[in-house]
């Protein structure tokens, strides 16, 4: 069974599960598995150095790293070598230290300027097709989760809502697909799941304080979270932003320190929303916001760790998620949540994203692969595993389920089919000449990086 300690915090707390994996109930200092966890902790840095070497090749091919890791903890898993709790504890630190730092990176690379100016496919597919994805996920969730109440309902989709870059960078770095697609679709993941976030905390609080019996007043505390995590957030980034460019314009800092910068304003952002009551998730993406906004582009660092490190983090969070939370999803994985799944993923998130594109110059083509590209990851995983700790488990459980095994088809679904899909949508932009889809990029809203490797 999964364990669900019994917090009543929606910013979950690196520090204290860190704390957890050294310390039992009791204050007692525990082992993590003694020799088995060293030697799974070998196993698996063996295993990620050896697939770094051979990753260029891989990338001419649909296996994907999302759907390599996944695996490689799923079977771990299932060696028996590596503890389910261990898994699950760790996976809890790994997964939250990767969102709060992927939150804050991705929406500091985003030029607000430009995207309100100059892209009105992304403005459109946030603005008009997130909310509709939700809505109409609302709907599909109906027939398959009898019984639930509709605020259940509504969480389920916006759970299942927000899409992942990292499952997605078989597309946003494939140089056959042409650049302001491309773009169009960077630009939604990175922004779409900070912009989830509070209808999820909205709708959580919701169900927690229908299904809860204890009088607590759950509608206020997901308010403070809403409105004092942005507030937060927006102070600690617009203050970064301006202490950097002071230090930079006095010669006090350079690119190696800036980066150490960025990432602890990152772990403060979350840290301050998280003492005055605030979502700490959400303060990171909105100081992301407003940094990258005041720095603009000065902070080189930022667009270079995403690029590593932080891919570092997210195979880690995949493998432990395979390793931890795959397994038992799998066991509790029925046809009808099946059929919700691949609704969700084939009727939902395409049909709101071709209703948000009407009116623009996308053609049907680009709408239909803009609605297929949608794999939903990493934040729908922790968005999941974090509600759970906080409604009834008779809603709880099979929220979480639900939400890994759309992980982890959407992972295999998407990956198998980005390499040969970019390139056939590559090709037929190309045959079409001059149209909007191979209109060149002024001034874009996010850095374009290209797989050349």
């Amino acid at each position: 069974m999964i364990k669900h300690p019994h917090r009543r915090d929606f910013a979950a707390r690196p520090i204290r599960v860190a704390c957890l994996l050294w310390f039992d109930e009791g204050l007692r200092p525990r082992r993590l598995s003694g020799g088995n966890m060293t030697s799974v902790l070998l196993i698996a840095a063996v295993f990620t150095m050896g697939y770094t070497m051979i990753a260029k090749r891989l990338t001419t091919t649909v296996i994907t790293a999302p759907m390599v890791f996944l695996s490689f903890g799923f079977l771990l898993s299932h060696s028996g070598m590596m503890l389910h709790g261990d898994a699950e504890e760790t996976l809890h630190l790994v997964a939250e230290i990767a969102l709060v730092i992927l939150l804050f990176l991705d929406a500091s690379q985003i030029d607000l300027e430009a995207l309100k100016e100059r892209h009105v496919w992304p403005q459109r597919m946030l603005l008009i097709g997130l909310p509709l994805t939700i809505a109409l996920g609302t709907l599909a969730a109906a027939p398959f989760l009898p019984g639930w109440p509709l605020v259940a309902l509504v969480l389920m989709a916006a759970i299942l809502a927000p899409t992942d870059a990292a499952l997605g960078q078989a597309v946003v770095t494939n140089p056959d697909v042409p650049e302001r697609p491309r773009r169009a679709l960077t630009v939604e993941s990175g922004l779409n799941d900070g912009i989830a976030l509070p209808a999820i905390l909205l709708f959580a609080s919701l169900t927690a304080e229908a299904m809860d019996q204890n009088g607590v007043d759950w509608a206020l505390f997901g308010a403070k979270q809403l409105v004092l995590g942005p507030l937060v957030g927006i102070a600690m980034g617009y203050l970064g932003g301006r202490v950097l460019i002071w230090a930079k314009s006095h010669d006090f800092t350079s690119d190696t320190y800036e980066g150490v910068g960025a990432i602890a304003l990152a772990g403060a952002a979350y840290l301050a929303a998280t003492l005055v009551d605030g979502n700490g998730f959400i303060s990171a993406f909105v100081a992301g916001l407003c940094f990258g906004n005041v720095v603009k582009g000065r902070c080189k660092f930022i667009y270079e760790f995403t690029e590593s490190e932080g891919q570092l983090l997210t195979w880690a969070a995949f493998f432990l998620l395979g390793a931890a939370l795959v397994p038992e999803a799998i066991q509790h994985l029925t046809w009808s949540t099946l059929a919700l799944i691949l609704v969700s993923l084939f009727v939902v998130r395409p049909l709101a994203i071709w209703l948000s594109l009407i009116g623009t110059d996308a053609s049907t083509t680009t709408r239909l692969f803009f609605g297929w590209f949608g794999p939903r990851g990493l934040a729908t995983a922790l968005f999941a595993l974090l509600i759970v700790q906080q409604i009834d488990m008779e809603l709880g459980e099979p929220i979480l389920y639900i939400a890994i095994n759309a992980v982890w088809i959407s992972a295999f679904l998407h990956g198998l089919s980005a390499l040969p899909a970019a390139r056939w949508y590559g090709a037929h932009v190309g045959s079409k000449g001059k149209c909007p889809e191979a209109e060149p990029i002024t001034h874009s809203a996010k850095p374009l990086v290209t797989d050349d490797t």
